[in-house]
């Protein structure tokens, strides 16, 4: 049961690091905000394999082109979920891209299938359920804004590459060193983080050098959440070497209260009875698919 502990730790971990990222996407651009979560999340995720691997001398990870593949497909999809995540909450508000990001949950789960992750017929029902409740958060009403609308597609494909992600990092970490899952999810966020932060380095240098200096001039806000990004990394990292990827989403939907609250209270936002409904569900998704 380490893994939903894990996971559980992850989520207000994660909740922190984005609504920092949120504040930095007016001058830095989502891009400038998506690099400085894996960039100055850098040296907190070294000190932390730094540890592990201290606490671990019998680890013997094993190097290997499915990790490489697999580290790397998982590095591309989480930047490009981050930075769809970011637009989203601009558009349509903290607390709901949150919860449509939750859609990685039964997409993680249908991904996991050609891995061979099995669900039980209950954890299926779970995530049913939260499908449905997404369908009700995402379902547009009346005279809504083209800009909400938006967000919500946002989030959804933000939902679509983190799905991707959390298989492709479960297979790094089963490939690296299956005995010692801590040990490897660990190296394998040190791994990824370098070729993310490299790649974005050289795209912004490239493409938009201002968003480069946004992100230097707000370095103590940046520090702050790479600090939290790491931490939350390092917890999600172990759990999917510990358990399938669908069920590692679903006890981290956990975070979507948690941003219901921080999106309340941060960013003075409020959620609609329908939206709170298909809060709900989801929740209830999570909970019965988790005890599957």
């Amino acid at each position: 049961m380490l893994w939903i502990i894990l996971t559980a730790a992850a989520a207000p971990l994660q909740v922190a690091r984005n609504a920092l990222q949120r504040g930095l996407v007016g001058d830095a651009g989502p891009w400038g905000a998506t690099l400085v979560r894996f960039l100055f999340g850098l040296p907190f995720a070294l000190l932390i394999f730094a540890v592990v691997a201290a606490l671990t001398p019998d680890a013997a990870p094993r190097l290997s082109w499915r990790f490489g593949l697999a580290v790397v497909a998982g590095a591309a999809g989480q930047v490009a979920a981050t930075a769809a995540l970011l637009v989203a909450m601009r558009r349509s508000g903290f607390a709901v891209a949150t919860f449509m990001q939750q859609s990685s949950l039964p997409l993680a789960a249908l991904m996991g299938l050609a891995v061979g992750d099995a669900l039980s017929l209950q954890a299926w029902a779970g995530v049913a359920a939260t499908t449905v409740g997404l369908a009700v958060l995402s379902w547009p009403k009346a005279g809504a804004e083209k800009g909400a609308a938006r967000g919500a597609l946002f989030g959804l494909a933000s939902g679509l590459a983190f799905g991707m992600t959390l298989n492709a990092y479960r297979q790094a970490g089963v490939a690296l060193d299956p005995a010692h899952p801590l040990f490897a999810a660990t190296a394998s966020v040190c791994v990824a983080q370098t070729l993310q932060s490299a790649g974005l380095l050289t795209f912004l240098a490239v493409t938009r050098p201002a968003a480069l200096r946004a992100v230097a001039v707000s370095w103590r806000q940046s520090l702050g959440a790479g600090f939290f990004g790491a931490a939350a990394s390092a917890c999600w990292f172990a759990a999917l070497a510990m358990a399938p990827a669908g069920a590692v989403r679903a006890v981290g939907v956990i975070e979507a209260p948690i941003a219901a609250a921080a999106g309340r209270r941060l960013f003075k936002e409020r959620l609609t009875l329908r939206q709170a409904i298909g809060g709900a569900l989801t929740a209830c998704g999570v909970m019965v698919t988790a005890l599957g």
